[in-house]
């Protein structure tokens, strides 16, 4: 895997074209979307690692967030079309403590509508397909949690917030449903993703450097990528049968086993060198393993 800081202007989707070309791999895929007008972190997975995608796409995010204040869009966004101004008094009566303290009041588990300019599906169709044809779809609440939310800056009618959450959620709509809450209105008018699981942004290289730098810069073994699993060392025995696809036991993890695994967490079993083998998962019953995936090293 490859870690990226994505710039303004480009859709993930042609990071992940370029990344392809830059190291010449025929499979290639990021661990959750950015806006084009969104920067900041966006790993890559390269080759075999792609099928470790969904272990980072509900994982937690971090984002530095910028809102503008009296101003709502279509898209929750500053490249939407204006849909509503605030008046002038209305904005004057908004001080910092009042924007923390709304900001506060989403700290926590909640429901989140996302906005109908998304990547979400309706019908097979990507919702911003559907909107720009003037059909905004609005999909159902989803559960996010934002573990914690603090305001950095304030320049008005802008300010900066610091944000960490679970996948899946939208800071377009935190931004939106802030305005709603301030009675003003507002969209996000900057976004920069600075963490994903466990990686951070100054991990990051710029997609133009990455061709003049070595392998061992730019790219986070599998095993590395999955280190907030649990890990245990497979023996000679244990490596065999998990090349040939055999029935684990829970003996088999036992007699490899060097930290705790608790249930029902993936775990991770890398070989002598450290190369990542295969992901496994305790079956309800606890008796035995099941493979989520298996790689060729």
């Amino acid at each position: 895997m490859v870690l990226i800081n994505k710039p303004e202007g480009i859709s993930s989707a042609r990071v992940v074209n370029q990344v392809k070309k830059i190291f010449q791999v025929k499979k290639a895929g990021h661990t959750g979307t950015l806006d084009p007008f969104a920067t900041g972190l966006l790993p890559v997975a390269l080759g075999q690692a792609t099928r470790l995608s969904r272990f980072f796409l509900g994982g937690a995010k971090r984002y530095r967030a910028r809102v503008c204040l009296g101003v709502e869009t279509d898209t929750y966004d500053r490249t939407g079309n204006i849909v509503s101004q605030a008046d002038p008094d209305c904005l004057a009566a908004i001080d910092p403590a009042r924007i923390q303290e709304t900001a506060n009041g989403f700290k926590g588990r909640q429901l989140q509508v996302a906005p109908s300019f998304s990547a979400l599906k309706h019908q097979g169709q990507p919702l911003y397909k559907l909107a720009r044809q003037g059909k905004m779809i609005q999909k159902p609440a989803r559960p996010i949690e934002i573990f914690s939310i603090r305001v950095t800056e304030t320049n008005f009618p802008e300010f900066e917030l610091d944000i960490h959450c679970s996948g899946g959620t939208y800071i377009r709509s935190l931004a939106h449903d802030m305005g709603v809450k301030l009675g003003c209105g507002a969209h996000l008018s900057a976004l920069c993703r600075t963490g994903v699981s466990h990686f951070t942004l100054d991990q990051a290289h710029n997609l133009e450097a990455l061709s003049g730098l070595p392998r061992t810069k730019w790219m986070v073994s599998m095993a590395d990528c999955l280190s907030f699993l649990p890990r245990i060392q497979a023996d000679d025995a244990l490596a065999e049968k998990i090349s040939y696809g055999g029935k684990l036991s829970d003996q088999d993890i036992r007699a490899c086993q060097t930290q705790p695994v608790t249930a029902p967490s993936p775990v991770r079993v890398t070989d002598s060198q450290n190369r990542l083998i295969a992901v496994i998962e305790a079956d309800p019953n606890g008796t035995a393993y099941n493979y989520c995936c298996v790689f060729n090293v």
